[in-house]
């Protein structure tokens, strides 16, 4: 997350500016409000209308002091002293990094239409009209995917046939908060390994790529830009540190065109837009103008905001994830057989439509965006990271998937893409297995989901993805990990027992994955309340050392083998 307010005085500072901002917004329209609220801020947000998630809820918002409620608020909220009436919310919802810089807020409203609509929407959400607050279920017993059995070297594997039903367990809200890291507490990886900050001041570091030069590329998304660090092969520290590029939006993926020691072109993908930036090998800042590539990516940018790039290796296809709008879409617009089929014979075999459209697929189209981005495979709920297998050409993913169904569904995963194939959301999972909550709403698709590569525990929150490749420099890892698949686990909110919040290894035999998986780094919780790390990017440096983001404090780890 971006820096956290330190002094009081700068938080009396901002608060002040925040009381002294314009006057209250004229009135708006509550129901244009609750729809702009429902495509663009239900995913995380808990309302009378509906389970929210991640997010704290907004039941009687208006009129609360900031950071009242029961969340793991940023400190730079929870010391700003603001109480939330129409003014202030209007402020903070216009651009809430610079109205309270260290908010992990993360989505402005710039239009103040729909600024008003939605604040008068909040406003009818008073707390006698709530639903029920999301409360921790009763974990298990013995519960193996609790991070207390976390350690590195240890396997898990999810058995689909075992599977629980849905709502065996209530829904959680067991969001973390975010602690200073402990004085005895540190990551920790297996033995032969040794594990560094190589670089910490950033601001919410996530996907993170690597040059063919060597040069690291960050995706600084809160702060919507890109940064570039330079190290020497087998430096434990940049020896260069410059933005490449700024004035973006929410950037997060980034790919270099063509491939080969002499790119031409950094690929930026935006929230809903694929720019290109002019690029010289060696490049520390951009020395070109700004090139969209595909100006929209779909009608809504509520939800899930990551996108990620990948280049097919003969280079004739720009692949683009696009996460859905939703957790679950119940209130889609009900299609006919023929309606259906007219829809997905342009959209894609089990496409979903309304809000949805073009959200939750794999997209593709030509480096140059002439030809018309269209779907690749479908029902991915959030495509976060993408990796290319080195040795097959195919595309990999991993995913987030769905919440609400209880601690152990839906589990997310890490897969191969296969062109043309459904996925399952929002429809079904893991296969034949139906969404309660979209029961009977889709019957042709019974039994034509494709099940993923590799399951993981539900509510993981898997994020970016990285081959370790053949490598050969000073910090190249034993030759046994070549072609498995290193995988960020950002960590869990929706589970009553936390989940996550490490490195995994996906283990592979001839390129095969197993459906095993093993911790690689683990340690970041403190307790069943707070965490001090969240795993986001992973990339294999140029000397084969592994290269990790973590937004809780804005830093990058480096690992690499201890000389023996």
């Amino acid at each position: 997350m971006p820096s956290l307010i330190r002094s009081a005085s700068l938080c009396s500072l901002v608060a002040f500016a925040l009381l002294a901002a314009p006057r209250a917004p004229a009135a708006g329209d509550a129901q244009r409000g609750k729809m702009f609220f429902q495509q663009n801020c239900a995913l995380c947000h808990a309302t009378s209308t509906g389970a929210g998630g991640q997010g704290p809820s907004l039941v009687g918002v208006v009129g609360r002091r900031a950071a009242a409620t029961s969340f793991g608020y940023s400190k730079a909220l929870a010391a700003s002293g603001l109480v939330w009436d129409d003014a202030t919310l209007d402020h903070f919802l216009e651009n809430p990094a610079r109205a309270v810089p260290g908010t992990i807020m993360p989505i402005p409203v710039p239009n103040s239409g729909d600024r008003r609509n939605v604040i008068a929407f909040l406003a009818t959400l008073s707390s006698s009209s709530a639903v029920p607050a999301a409360v921790a279920s009763t974990p298990a017993a013995v519960d193996h995917a609790d991070w207390r059995n976390d350690h590195p070297g240890a396997v898990h594997r999810v058995d689909l046939a075992e599977l629980p039903p849905p709502f065996s367990t209530r829904s959680a809200g067991n969001g973390p908060a975010i602690a200073d890291q402990p004085s005895d507490a540190r990551p920790l990886v297996p033995e032969g390994f040794a594990i560094k900050v190589f670089a910490s001041g950033l601001s919410n570091p996530r996907c993170l790529r690597v040059a063919p030069n060597g040069d690291l590329f960050v995706a600084e998304t809160g702060s919507d830009r890109v940064r570039v660090l330079r190290a020497e092969d087998g430096a434990e520290t940049p020896g260069e540190d410059q933005i490449f590029a700024d004035g973006l939006d929410r950037p997060f993926g980034i790919a270099f065109y063509p491939a080969g020691d002499d790119p031409k072109w950094v690929y930026i993908a935006n929230n809903n837009s694929v720019v290109r930036i002019p690029y010289h090998r060696g490049d520390l800042k951009a020395t070109g103008r700004v090139e969209v590539i595909v100006p929209k990516l779909a009608d809504g940018t509520g939800g899930h905001s990551t996108r990620d790039l990948a280049f097919s290796p003969d280079g004739k296809r720009l692949f683009i994830s696009v996460g859905s709008g939703s957790n679950v879409p119940e209130d889609l617009p009900v299609k006919t057989p023929a309606e259906i089929a007219a829809w997905e014979a342009t959209h894609g075999f089990g496409a979903a439509w309304g809000s949805e459209t073009n959200r939750a697929d794999v997209m593709v189209t030509d480096p140059e965006g002439h030809a018309p981005i269209h779907t690749f495979a479908t029902g991915i709920r959030n495509p976060v990271g993408f990796g290319i297998d080195p040795v097959s050409g195919e595309l990999w993913t991993s995913t987030n998937e769905r919440d609400g169904l209880g601690d152990d569904l839906v589990p997310d995963y890490v897969t191969s893409v296969k062109e043309g194939h459904y996925y399952g959301w929002p429809w079904y999972y893991m296969g034949n297995h139906e969404d309660p909550r979209l029961k009977g709403l889709r019957p042709d698709l019974a039994g034509k989901a494709t099940v993923p590569d590799v399951p993981l525990q539900a509510h993981s929150a898997a994020l970016g993805i990285a081959f370790y490749p053949n490598a050969t420099g000073v910090a190249a890892f034993p030759a046994e990990y070549r072609g498995d698949i290193f995988v960020a686990l950002h960590g869990s909110w929706n589970r009553a027992s936390r989940t996550g919040y490490k490195v995994i290894r996906v283990r592979r035999r001839h390129g095969i994955a197993t459906g095993e998986y093993e911790d690689f780094v683990t340690g970041f919780v403190v307790d069943e309340r707070s965490v001090w790390g969240r795993p986001v990017g992973v990339a294999v440096a140029h000397d084969g050392a592994l290269l990790i983001s973590e937004d809780a404090h804005s830093v990058i780890y480096r690992i690499t083998p201890v000389a023996k």
